[in-house]
């Protein structure tokens, strides 16, 4: 939860919580990365720079509109595959029926989840609820690390569900980040805290798995609290794990306590995240560099990869740090040099057994991790596309070196320990004269050009001059510094549209663009609502090296110019802010959850065709409470029920536990409490109609 060379330095804000976000939001969740430097200092060039190359090769087949997704070859090659899968899933057109019948729910500040006329919604968990067996009823007031060790965590935000029959299921949910200033009364800082209060802190991260049934034949669920309950688990920030993949055993993951620089304990932010085709969860790790103190005292050798992650080299203890090494001292950085570098993976978890030890897959690189969506190539490869979600970071995929093999277990879950991963490169089609900023559309009428996936390494061999293979994993995004990858706007949530086979990326906002940085993909200054991010990849293959690109949505208010719907009618579309997650439902339509909203409303979940005449055509489906983000989004496989993680209500400023600003789920003068909710038509129609 998405630069610059010396010379082209951006100012630092003088607000540095800028947009829809609070100071607690911004302190918490990612340690106020905003108010500090820019970590990217490499002289990849900005879309704008490389603009201009592009404008003599327009001959170039344009993303153009994904509606129209243009059955035949170009110059890039690109294969449109959607008009047969669309045909399949009973669909018109490339994507889209037009199929969503329901009425906008209006923006709004209002302390409850609002869903649309003739839809209803409920609470499935809560901050709190007892997990495993023996643990207690929650008590705020009365919180210990060990009934949080059985209690569902903090911070709820990528959600996923493993079937168990018709009726029955597995909800896996990622456990963000920790607000102790809302957790604990008097809370000021870690180094105040009590051990008691940082132990729960470590226990409320990591994730859960819990076991949920449907309520009779509607498209409610609900928690299971009673029987056995056998798949229920929690994974926290002292869970045992291990490595795997070609980074595994390198000097740089080996530590004081791991000699072996094989064994891990522990996942941290884990943000976004995928399934695997054999039905496991791929959690992933973001704004682990905070929870780090004593980053001044590791030699000078390897200040710069720390600078390069965002770790602060000149304090000993960082402002608002949560002090976990107060706790267990690998975190110090002075003490334990590469306990940091043992963070910032993807994570996998078989939910079916609770008692299996989760692998941190180092063949997919090291950054803020945003998601980790799979797919297969057309020769049955499995695909990993992935965002870091920081200020000009950048976009990555993984392509596994052998074919998944239906039913062989054994042999696939090996397909994550080699393979080739890649960095993308975006080119722009348009002269820049004609992107100025105002939202204009240029000539062609599309924001739109052409692109590259960049290859990294290839199991054991490094492709980046300088870096061996285990050195480009650890140090991703040094990697892709060196290779000229292209600098993004907070690349969040990376998804594949299962319809038309085109790859979304949500990218959020980055205020910090100035009129100079204006360019076809990002064309306006001061982007703080962010866009959509379309690719087709050549001849709809998930391993291709080739791309086109297009922005079909650029957020913020209908009314304002700068804002682009597709070319949908303005007047009739939702405003959007600030697009996080997504996700697809059978008919290929394209839900966004929001965080941060901008327009001064509640963030929400908002659903949009990406083919056919309402191509565009932005509703909003629900807001969340006062405060709280939009997480998830999931559309359950009957498309009866969307599952929604209402993450953080009640982060705002200057917000206590003796000041709450939200009493969300629980009402009345209720602490709040990140949950998951279910929503459901009231009369068993499938979620959107």
């Amino acid at each position: 939860m998405a630069n610059l060379s010396p010379g082209r330095l951006l100012p630092l804000l003088t607000d540095p919580h800028k947009g829809g976000r609070s100071s607690l939001t911004c302190q918490f969740r990612c340690g106020n990365a905003c108010a500090h430097d820019i970590p990217n200092t490499s002289e990849n060039r900005y879309f704008g720079d490389v603009v201009a190359e592009a404008v003599s090769r327009r001959g170039v087949l344009r993303a153009g509109a994904l509606g129209a997704l243009v059955v035949g070859t170009g110059a890039a090659g690109v294969v449109a595959a959607a008009a047969p899968a669309a045909a399949e899933a009973g669909v018109e057109g490339h994507g889209s029926r037009g199929n969503l019948r329901f009425t906008a729910v209006a923006p709004n500040t209002e302390d409850k989840l609002t869903v649309p006329e003739g839809y209803e919604s409920s609470v499935v968990v809560r901050w709190g609820d007892p997990v495993l067996p023996g643990a207690p009823e929650f008590d705020f007031d009365a919180q210990t690390a060990e009934a949080q060790e059985k209690q569902f965590g903090y911070n709820c935000d990528f959600v996923t569900f493993f079937p168990l029959g018709r009726d029955r299921g597995l909800l896996w949910v990622n456990h963000e980040y920790t607000d102790e200033v809302l957790m604990f009364r008097g809370y000021t800082d870690g180094t105040a805290a009590t051990e008691e209060q940082i132990k729960i802190a470590l226990a409320a991260h990591g994730g859960s798995v819990v076991e949920i049934d449907r309520a009779g034949r509607t498209g409610e669920w609900k928690l299971v609290t009673s029987g056995r309950r056998r798949y229920n688990r929690r994974v926290t920030a002292t869970t045992e794990m291990r490595f795997s993949g070609p980074a595994a055993g390198h000097d740089l993951l080996k530590t004081p306590d791991d000699a072996s620089g094989e064994k891990v304990f522990g996942m941290l932010n884990n943000c976004a995240g995928g399934t695997t085709p054999w039905g496991t969860v791929l959690t992933a790790e973001e704004n682990f560099n905070q929870y780090f103190v004593g980053g001044n005292g590791v030699p000078a050798a390897q200040k710069p990869a720390l600078t390069r992650y965002g770790v602060s080299t000149t304090q000993a203890i960082p402002s608002g740090n949560r002090r976990f090494d107060r706790i267990e001292e690998r975190f110090d950085l002075a003490k334990h040099h590469n306990e940091v570098n043992r963070f910032g993976w993807i994570v996998e978890i078989d939910p079916l057994d609770p008692d299996s030890t989760p692998i941190k897959r180092t063949a997919l690189g090291r950054f803020a991790h945003e998601a980790a969506t799979t797919s297969l190539s057309k020769d049955g490869r499995v695909v990993a596309y992935m965002g870091d979600d920081s200020r000009f970071e950048y976009i990555y995929k993984f392509v596994s070196k052998d074919r998944f093999i239906r039913g062989h277990d054994r042999h696939n879950r090996t397909l994550l320990d080699e393979g080739t991963l890649y960095v993308a490169k975006f080119t722009g089609d348009s002269p820049k004269s004609e992107i100025d900023g105002s939202g204009k559309l240029p000539a062609d009428g599309e924001f739109d050009g052409k692109g590259e996936w960049i290859p990294l390494v290839s199991g054991d061999k490094s492709h980046v001059e300088g870096m061996s293979a285990a050195e480009v994993l650890i140090y991703t995004r040094l990697a892709a510094d060196k290779v000229g990858a292209t600098k993004m706007d907070r690349p969040e949530d990376v998804e594949r549209n299962p319809v038309n086979g085109a790859i979304y990326v949500a990218l959020t906002n980055n205020s910090n663009r100035t009129p100079a940085q204006v360019d076809e993909a990002n064309p306006r200054p001061a982007n703080k609502h962010g866009h959509i991010l379309e690719i087709v990849e050549r001849r709809d293959d998930a391993a291709a090296t080739t791309f086109a690109w297009a922005l079909p949505l650029v957020c913020g208010d209908p009314k304002d110019a700068s804002t682009y719907f597709a070319g949908f009618d303005k007047s009739k579309v939702s405003p959007i802010s600030c697009p996080d997650n997504v996700a697809f439902d059978a008919a290929g339509n394209l839900w966004i959850s929001t965080d941060g909203n901008a327009l001064e409303k509640n963030d929400g979940l908002f659903v949009v065709p990406v083919s056919g005449k309402e191509r565009g055509y932005v509703r909003q489906f629900l807001t969340v409470p006062v405060g709280a983000e939009t997480c998830g989004p999931l559309i359950a496989p009957d498309q009866l029920s969307v599952f929604v993680a209402v993450q953080h209500p009640g982060e705002s400023d200057d917000a206590t536990p003796d000041a709450p600003a939200s009493h969300w789920p629980d009402g009345g003068d209720s602490q709040p409490r990140p949950s998951v909710a279910v929503v459901w038509h009231t009369k068993g129609k499938k979620i959107g109609s």
